[in-house]
């Protein structure tokens, strides 16, 4: 059975930074490409980063320059690094993995405001 957990959400001031987790279970992680969503109340979930499985990594426009995404196949994780956070960045984020009709995590609350 595959699972994702999201971690390390949070309230951050406006300039802020953090650093979310993403831990997967149940498969051969380092084969498999990894991506981060986003979705703000009343909104459509969107594409965050994208990590391929040889560690190839693509952007949506709106977050270039600011947030990293990266993994560790040791640890079976992915991370996305977030710096110059914006009030707009407020969001649920979410990982996901392209495996059989695909999986999501559950999601960890990103605040940013003053």
């Amino acid at each position: 059975q595959v699972q994702l957990v999201e971690s390390g959400g949070g309230l951050v001031q406006p300039g802020g930074s953090l650093r979310l987790s993403c831990v997967v279970s149940g498969i051969i992680f380092g084969i498999y490409d990894m991506e981060w969503y986003r979705q703000a109340p009343g909104k459509q979930r969107e594409l965050v980063a994208t990590i391929t499985s040889g560690g190839s990594t693509n952007y949506a426009d709106f977050v270039k320059g600011r947030f990293t995404i990266s993994r560790d196949n040791a640890k079976n994780t992915v991370y996305l690094q977030m710096n110059s956070l914006k009030p707009e960045d407020t969001a649920v984020y979410y990982c996901y993995i392209n495996v059989g009709r695909g999986k999501w995590g559950q999601g960890t609350q990103v605040t940013v405001s003053s």
